[in-house]
């Protein structure tokens, strides 16, 4: 089977700047992927592009296996997939029902309306006008007119902006769920939390190349990488009665930074199992995506921040 989306070699430029140079990557069906990278890295540019709303300058694009960027494919892949940008103009004065029974009408296999208003947590709001909808409601719409067409493929820019942190989570659990039932997901976020609650792979995009992809866990090895062990000194215990060397932090909090956590994780619980002291707040902390993000990007904000007035 194809691959949903299929990038090779995906090149953009306008005049003399390059927002795209040489980008390749694929999405599998039913998977979601997202797409990382500081503002102006290229990613707004290569979405508008598999959605066939901009054309390319070089490479090959296939969405389902059509080029969108050749006229014939386009109505019918507009019938194909889902958008839910940043922001999207929805008419204040209709109802909730109305604005997704009009978006409803120009699919040919679209969700019923009610289902939809029904995984957005708007089963309230249905005969309420948008301009009466609370920011993060209007946000729920915003997700509703993206998955009334029933898509194949939903592209999903900044989804839960302005949402709190439960809607935020019924909202993760809906793109699980659109994902499960087959609906292969192209993300876009800031928050690097969701990107890792929910994205099975990820690529980074820096100064619109790709610095790094692959599955989320293990971008750039962060999960054979160095990990942070902190605990509290127990109650009379000093730090040269340890059997592993130790860093203080603050007060009765250390710290060993090893590539060799089995290890030292063991040796260390044994030492204090057979002296029978607690190792209060003991955690393990590996780099997160968060911090694999920015090394991967660090050139591209220095250059922003350079071009800055």
């Amino acid at each position: 089977m194809v691959p949903a989306l299929s990038v090779r070699h995906l090149e953009k430029s306008y005049g003399p700047l390059t927002a795209v140079d040489d980008v390749t990557f694929d999405v599998e069906r039913g998977e979601i992927f997202a797409l990382l990278g500081p503002n102006g890295a290229g990613k707004t540019t290569t979405i508008e592009i598999l959605e066939g709303f901009l054309t390319r300058d070089r490479g090959e694009v296939m969405v389902l296996g059509v080029d969108p960027g050749e006229a014939p494919h386009l109505r019918w892949l507009r019938n194909q997939i889902g958008v839910v940008l940043q922001e999207l103009a929805v008419e204040p004065f209709f109802t909730v029902r109305q604005v997704l029974e009009r978006n409803a009408g120009f699919y040919s296999h679209p969700r019923p309306v009610d289902e939809v208003i029904e995984l957005v947590g708007l089963t309230h709001k249905g005969d309420v006008k948008v301009k009466k909808l609370s920011g993060g409601q209007q946000r729920r719409l915003d997700i509703g007119l993206g998955i009334v067409g029933n898509p194949s493929i939903l592209f999903l820019d900044e989804p839960t902006t302005g949402l709190d942190p439960a809607a935020r989570r019924t909202t993760w659990d809906l793109v699980r769920l659109l994902s499960a039932q087959g609906t292969t997901v192209l993300m876009s976020s800031h928050y690097m939390d969701e990107v890792e609650a929910l994205a099975h792979r990820v690529a980074v995009l820096s100064r619109g190349r790709i610095a790094a992809q692959g599955p989320t866990a293990s971008l750039g090895g962060r999960d054979t990488g160095e990990v942070t062990i902190r605990f509290t000194l127990p109650t009379d215990i000093g730090v040269d009665d340890l059997p592993i060397p130790v860093t203080p932090v603050v007060d009765d909090l250390v710290e060993i930074r090893t590539s060799d956590e089995l290890n030292i994780l063991h040796r260390l619980t044994s030492w204090a199992l057979e002296r029978r002291v607690a190792l209060a707040g003991l955690v393990v902390t590996r780099e997160t995506l968060e911090d694999m993000y920015l090394a991967l990007t660090r050139d591209d904000r220095a250059g922003a921040t350079r071009s800055s007035p």
